[in-house]
């Protein structure tokens, strides 16, 4: 399964990356990218894991960017 986000208020590229390969290595995500320019995130999963990937992603974004709003795109 694949989801896309955009994360609005998303305002440093090395965070993006960080938060990036945190999530790539999250059990169960086969693949992850985040692109500063478009602030699109999307994420692509088992399928029964999706739900507590969203929400450890959103976890990780939040410490990376306390200010940042998931949305689904």
């Amino acid at each position: 399964m694949k989801k896309t986000f955009r994360l609005q208020g998303l305002e440093c590229a090395n965070c993006a990356a960080k938060m990036e390969n945190a999530i790539i290595k999250l059990k169960g995500v086969k693949t992850a990218t985040i692109n500063f320019l478009t602030t699109k995130m999307v994420i692509e999963a088992e399928d029964d894991r999706m739900d507590e990937i969203i929400e450890s992603a959103e976890k990780i974004i939040k410490k990376y960017e306390p200010s940042v709003v998931i949305k689904k795109a």
